[in-house]
């Protein structure tokens, strides 16, 4: 099982680069203007129609959907393939800077459950950026055949799902394309709270204990503190 990186960067590749510079920008963009329109500062007001105020994530799924529908439709090439890829990332910055949202249903955007919208923007800027590398989390060689590919599908994906179940949502979304960091986010210890640590720490024992040793109640890492840095979102 190993993780090739391809630096040779093609049509495909190019637009890739484009498509994620989009979603860098346009959400560092959008999370400045939000910041601002709270701040009551600076020429920026929410938009709202009929008295409903009007997200910016419907913005966001509108240009995805064109986007989507021009490149299977007329599969472009060129500027316009370049076209379709910013308004593609542009789209998803949009949508998924509010992911919270429209995963609760509710406007949490400012709460301590509108973090989660900031985990989502960065998880994916993370996993695009080793795409755009050329990442390859199931590189085997041509010797290994189906068998080999096969067991690292296994490998990776129990990893990874291990990982998720004690609670290390990113390690297990970044293990997808660096194993090593699924299998270390599997052998070591689960947070208190998350599944694993529910079903195998009982309360008491020397694992819990030392799991909330670890990760004792309220204490922020550097992941937390760069969501504090970007979105701006207090804690409760």
């Amino acid at each position: 099982m190993t993780l090739s990186l391809d630096v040779d960067f093609g049509a495909g590749r190019l637009a890739a680069v484009w498509m994620l510079g989009s979603f860098l920008v346009v959400f560092l963009v959008t999370r400045s203007i939000t910041r601002l329109i709270r701040a009551g500062r600076g020429p920026f007001r929410d938009t709202s129609v009929g008295g409903v105020h009007v997200h910016h994530l419907v913005y966001g799924i509108a240009l995805m959907l064109v986007a989507g529908a021009g490149e299977f439709i007329y599969r472009p090439d060129g500027v316009w393939r370049t076209v379709l890829a910013v308004a593609f990332g542009a789209g998803a910055a949009l949508a998924l800077d509010e992911f919270a949202l429209w995963l609760r249903l509710a406007d949490v955007y400012w709460s301590d459950e509108g973090r989660l919208s900031v985990d989502a923007v960065l998880m994916v800027a993370v996993v695009g950026s080793l795409l755009v590398l050329g990442a390859n989390p199931f590189g085997t060689s041509g010797a290994d055949g189906a068998l080999g590919v096969a067991l690292s599908v296994v490998v990776t994906t129990g990893a990874a799902v291990t990982a998720a179940f004690k609670g290390k949502i990113v390690t297990a979304i970044v293990g997808v394309l660096l194993p090593p960091v699924a299998l270390l986010g599997a052998l070591r210890l689960a947070r208190p709270g998350s599944p694993w640590a529910r079903r195998r720490y009982t309360r008491g024992s020397r694992r819990d204990r030392r799991s909330r040793a670890r990760y004792p109640h309220g204490a922020r890492n550097p992941w937390d503190r760069v969501v504090d840095l970007l979105g701006g979102v207090s804690r409760t």
